[in-house]
């Protein structure tokens, strides 16, 4: 692992770009001398940037919290369509999709939902019109014409609907307007890229207005699969909005929303990682000599994925976009996306009242070849029952108003969320599964002379069975020899229509008050509470029969005392029943639930020395709920049956829980705004207990609640003993680690600073520039739940190193310039964006093969447009200088070769042994022609 003061000096070589910005922005307050005070500018010219982070219309200037507000002009300039994009303009912010776009997550200071698991909530929701979505890879659609959207940092444990322990998204479309108007555009780029966008909106009558956005988008995938002949991360999807303004009186307005989104594309491929990618491969993907096994610079695996038919060029591929991928398996995915809203705000005079009442449906399907290779492994196979599936209903009120002749500005409220989710799941193993595993038994063990890929059982006909039975004797040989031979039968086996239900009912009163002590003090105080209840069950289909028939040959074995039979027989039932894929499941329902009460809230006291200068202290309290991992391979090890357990599987359903995720938070923060200038300056800190991780070990998904400990651990989360060979060795390990419950306490902390700056020297200029230093840290001492219960070994990296997706320093940058072209009314456009970020990790586990080198991201945009922008043409680029990198890397699922005994392919570098990787790349260069028109 890179230290820290490497990654920031490679960062600080390779953000010249950024700091220059920051330099230009700094060193210019003399442009604001004469300016207007107390005011924040979007783009075009000074008018007031009007955020509502706290429940009320005010000056983004007057906030006393960390939020970035992006204008409509910035979002047009930019070419945001969906909030990936604002990764460009928010540099605390990141935003990626790696398997299903349906779960792609926000990261805010580092902390953020990991993996793609639907049963943990999000910890930075997205609200679309003041209206909750349930997962934040929702905001992955297309948005159509927008106001503003708002990024606030930090927990939000009082206001914003559904708590959060980072921070939230609100998106704001575009309201109707009483004069008529009307917007279009077309868009043309490389991939054979189509968008056609447009608006129209007007009064039907002189207290009804509508407006109506529609959005159609197709376009290439990125990734080219030859065995299929097709395309994969492509996109073919369609958006509609409708909506009414009904305002009768000043006092009243009501608006209603309703909106359709259609997507039905192919994502999410994944390509191997390569030594020329990542340099801790290593040897990883070097193939062994023929009938050798495993040595100290060879992979077994890669011999039997070679010999079952996959490319050996895949595995040093750079970053190329071939991918492999098994004949006749597909990455089609379909999802539909629709609901309605309405907003009712009446001034009784004294007190403003606000009611969002809003119903949503939300459902994904996704195919996959999920092993991501060419043999046939793992698969979910297109199916209109297979998807997973949100129906939500929401209610907020909120009554605000003032009180002591304006010295209290009080606000109460309540919400309520009624969430039902349902997950069809159909997750099987492939045709070429059960020879695949054979293999890779026979290769990892000195059994590797009897490789056979071509035979029954992956072992030379005769020959074979008889050194079995030779080597284990008459009362293990027979049973080993016939659970190999089940093993290797197993064939387009596993889930039939696994179904998970969820059904969640939270609700929250909260009250936000704003005291104004003096003219320049204010003390803001907030305070929420929460209840929270979940319903779970489940009901498995399921025929891979071969389970059982190994589990009860074999179950005898595991207490042999010879050492050998012990391991082979664990290794089978092992490979023939991954995940607790089991016939012995089939039509097996259980159910649980869980209830939880919460208080959080927030503290603030800021003062206005000048009236350019606001300085702010604050604290707050978050939490986002806890719940249940829709996963059945967490219910238990695979190796003993369900029968096993006293109860079977309905006894093991508390396994599948999860607790709240809880964070206290302290800030201190100055904002200046004067006129054209702008800058704020946030130092926080995030202290995060029961933090919710979820890991793919390239077996199963982990969930844990990931907790510190304030005493020493002596080294017990930091060992493992799978690797007899390694430093950190320790048969004993599993019982290590272990926190009394008294120490237990906060397991991440985030704390750093963040700094934004804006400049409008003239209308037709404008320079952004950010910069976000935040170390995102597990302490030195972990353990994995509230009760001081030890860490998981796959996750022995963690203590004392930084998050997944948390590089330490990221800088933002744009410059926009609209300057007039003579006297004839026309404008011209020249926009540059730019993202420097330093190193970082991607994976959950922290595996060094998973490491990402800081990159730097550019987008231009350049045009000219007729008078009052009534018509434009503008040419854009995005990532222009087409940098490579991953998203996330992962475990490729099952691919894992022999268990060392030696220091090689052991940790530290290889703390995944001989375990391969995969990885999802980021978009490459795209470009284009956009015309736009409106009138």
């Amino acid at each position: 692992m890179k230290s820290s003061s490497l990654r920031a000096a490679r960062f600080m070589r390779t953000s010249a770009l950024g700091v220059s910005l920051a330099m230009a922005a700094f060193s210019v307050p003399a442009f604001a001398q004469d300016a207007p005070a107390d005011t924040a500018t979007d783009d075009s010219d000074n008018t007031p940037i009007i955020v509502t982070a706290q429940g009320r219309s005010q000056l983004l200037s007057d906030v006393p919290v960390a939020i970035s507000a992006v204008s409509a002009e910035t979002l047009q300039n930019s070419g945001a369509n969906d909030i990936r994009q604002l990764n460009q303009l928010a540099p605390s912010l990141l935003v990626s999709s790696t398997g299903s776009e349906a779960n792609g997550s926000a990261r805010i200071r580092g902390i953020g939902t990991v993996g793609d698991n639907p049963g943990l909530e999000s910890s930075v929701p997205v609200f679309i019109d003041g209206v909750y979505r349930s997962r934040s890879g929702i905001g992955l659609n297309e948005l159509g014409e927008l106001d503003r959207i708002e990024v606030q940092r930090g927990p939000q444990g009082t206001l914003g609907g559904r708590n959060s322990s980072a921070g939230l998204i609100s998106i704001y479309s575009k309201k109707p307007d009483f004069n008529f108007g009307a917007t279009g555009e077309v868009t043309y780029g490389n991939y054979d890229y189509w968008r056609l966008g447009g608006s129209v909106t007007g009064p039907l009558g002189e207290t009804l207005a509508a407006r109506l956005d529609g959005v159609w988008v197709k376009r290439d995938g990125f990734y080219k699969d030859t065995a299929n002949n097709r395309d994969v991360n492509n996109r073919d999807r369609y958006f509609l909005r409708g909506q009414l303004l009904f305002e009768p009186t000043d006092a009243l307005s009501v608006r209603l929303i309703a909106d359709y989104t259609s997507r039905d594309e192919e994502c999410c491929a994944a390509t191997y990682v390569g030594p020329s990618v990542n340099q801790y491969i290593g040897n990883l993907n070097t193939p062994s000599t023929v009938g050798a096994g495993a040595t100290p610079t060879s992979n077994n695996i890669i011999n039997v994925l070679r010999d079952l038919g996959q490319s050996v060029g895949a595995f040093n591929q750079g970053y190329s976009r071939d991918i492999s991928v098994t004949p006749g398996r597909s990455f089609a995915g379909k999802t539909k996306d629709y609901g309605f809203s309405g907003q009712i705000d009446y001034d009784f005079g004294g007190a403003t009242l606000t009611s969002i009442t809003a119903y949503r449906e939300y459902r994904s399907s996704q195919a996959g070849d999920v092993d991501y290779g060419t043999v046939d492994i793992l698969y979910r196979a297109p199916d209109k029952d297979a998807y997973r599936q949100f129906h939500t209903f929401t209610q907020e009120l909120r009554l605000q108003g003032e009180a002591f002749d304006g010295k209290l500005d009080w606000l109460v409220g309540g919400f309520y969320a009624d969430e039902k989710l349902r997950v069809r799941d159909n997750l099987r193993f492939g045709k070429d599964y059960g020879r695949f595993a054979a293999c890779r038994l026979i290769t990892g063990t000195a059994l590797s002379g009897l490789y056979s890929p071509a035979s029954p059982s992956c072992i030379i006909p005769g020959v074979g069975q008889a050194t079995l039975l030779g080597a284990f004797g008459p009362a293990a040989g027979p049973d080993i020899v016939a659970s190999l031979a089940a093993l290797d039968g197993i064939s387009d086996k596993g889930s039939i229509n696994d179904v998970y239900r969820q059904n969640g009912k939270n609700w929250a009163l909260f009250t936000h008050n704003i005291f104004h002590i003096t003219d320049k003090l204010d003390f803001t105080f907030g305070v929420r509470y929460t209840n929270d209840k979940k319903k779970f069950s489940a009901t498995f289909t399921n025929d891979n029969t071969a389970c059982q028939v190994i589990q009860g040959r074999l179950l005898d074995d595991l207490s042999s005392p010879n050492a050998t039979i012990r391991a082979v027989a664990g290794g089978l039932i092992g490979l023939g029943c991954q995940g607790n894929s089991t016939a012995e499941l089939n039509n097996v329902s259980i159910n649980d639930k869980r209830s939880e009460d919460e208080w959080t809230g927030t503290a603030i006291l800021s003062y206005k020395p000048v009236d350019d200068l606001m300085v702010y202290a604050s604290y707050s309290r978050g939490y986002k709920a806890g719940g249940f991992n829709l996963d059945r391979s967490a219910l238990k090890s695979p190796i003993l049956p369900f029968a096993a357990t006293p109860g079977g599987a309905q006894g093991l359903v508390g396994n599948l829980q999860f607790d709240p995720e809880k964070v206290d938070s302290y800030e201190l923060g100055a904002k200046y705004a004067t006129g054209p200038f702008g800058l704020g300056l946030t130092f926080f800190r995030s202290d995060f207990s029961s933090f919710q991780l979820n890991t793919f070990n390239g077996t199963v998904f982990l969930v844990q609640n990931v907790n510190g400990c304030d005493s020493d651990l002596n080294g017990g989360d930091r060992d493992q003993s799978k690797f007899t060979g390694a430093p950190n060795f320790n048969a004993a390990a599993a019982t290590t680690g272990a926190c009394p419950s008294d120490d237990v306490s906060h397991g991440v902390r985030s704390e750093g600073f963040e700094l934004e700056a804006s400049l409008v020297p003239a209308r037709s200029f404008r320079m952004t520039a950010g910069l976000t230093y935040a170390k995102t840290k597990y302490r030195g001492q972990l353990v994995g739940n509230n009760s001081g219960a030890p860490l998981d070994q796959a996750l022995r990296l963690l203590p004392g190193n930084n998050l997944s997706n948390a590089p330490e320093l990221v800088a933002t940058g744009s410059i926009a310039w609209t300057p007039d072209i003579g006297s004839s009314g026309l404008t011209g456009l020249v926009y540059v964006d730019g993202r420097m970020t330093g190193d970082y990790n991607t994976g959950s586990d922290l595996f060094p093969q998973k490491e990402q080198n800081g990159y730097a991201l550019f987008n231009a945009r350049i045009g000219i447009r007729g008078p009052d922008e009534k018509w434009g043409i503008e040419f854009w680029g995005q990532n222009i200088f087409n940098k490579q990198y991953a998203q996330v890397a992962f475990n490729s699922p099952f691919q894992e070769g022999a268990t060392s005994a030696t220091a090689a392919f052991a940790d530290p570098q290889y703390p995944g042994g001989r375990q391969i990787f995969s990885q999802f790349l980021a978009e490459p260069r795209t470009y284009g022609v956009t015309l736009r028109g409106k009138f």
